[in-house]
C-alpha cells in the first residue's frame, strides 16, 4: 500500500489519523481514539481490511 498514516493529536487529547495518498492528497480519516495504543489498532485494521474494502466516492 502507497499510502501513509498521519497520526495527529485533537484538542482534546485524543488521538486519530489521516490516510494520505501517494501524492500526499489526504483519502481518509478516522475516528477519534482515547489512547495510541487504540489508535494504532486502527491502523492495523486499516492495513488490514482496506486492500479488500470497496471504493466509494462522496
Amino acid at each position: 500500500m502507497a499510502a501513509k498514516f498521519e497520526i495527529k493529536t485533537g484538542a482534546s487529547g485524543q488521538f486519530h489519523f489521516n490516510l494520505k495518498a501517494g501524492n500526499g492528497e489526504t483519502i481518509g480519516k478516522s475516528e477519534m481514539y482515547s489512547s495510541t495504543s487504540a489508535m494504532e489498532n486502527g491502523i492495523a485494521s486499516v492495513k488490514k481490511n482496506a486492500p479488500d474494502a470497496p471504493v466509494v466516492e462522496v
